[in-house]
């Protein structure tokens, strides 16, 4: 008898580690398809194709299309070899907050709302960008309240990536 019972262990582990690295795989697809579908992106291009790195340096600067990179389903852009390396080792890092949409607006309303790429702010090592347009400068409200703002914009930022 305790021989039955270590085989039906023995399988029932199996089936589980079978049945984990099954949906485990499912679900790092799901998750570059999630990405594309949920990031700030014009043709899969984040960032309106200014470089990431670039931000950690106190000037945006536009990417070339010559040195780009998909990371995890979202094409990123950079201005340099460099900056290019720089995200390769450490993409976390330098991804944008919320996908790349306005950090105020995420807070505010949970909303997707554009931005412009030069409208930004760096805190806590994290890069948040805006929406700037005419006379609404949203940084300029996020800064009056940033942060309850971030509490309420990381709540909502992981409601929209639950939902996929």
């Amino acid at each position: 008898m305790p021989y039955i019972v270590a085989n039906c262990t023995i399988m029932k582990n199996l089936v589980l580690v079978i049945a984990l690295t099954f949906f485990s795989s499912f679900s790092f697809s799901q998750t570059d398809a999630s990405r594309k579908k949920n990031f700030n992106t014009k043709q899969n291009i984040a960032i309106q194709g200014y470089d990431p790195v670039s931000y950690f340096d106190s000037k945006s600067k536009e990417g070339k299309e010559s040195l780009s990179f998909t990371y995890k389903g979202v094409i990123y852009q950079f201005a340099t070899e460099a900056n290019l390396n720089k995200f390769k080792a450490s993409p976390e890092k330098y991804e944008p907050a919320y996908g790349g949409w306005c950090a105020y607006a995420m807070g505010a309303t949970g909303e997707k709302v554009k931005i412009d790429p030069e409208t930004y702010k760096i805190n806590d090592g994290r890069l948040f960008l805006f929406y700037n347009f005419w006379t609404n400068n949203t940084l300029k409200d996020w800064n009056k309240d940033e942060k309850g703002l971030r509490e309420k914009a990381d709540k909502q930022w992981s409601k929209i990536v639950e939902q996929q």
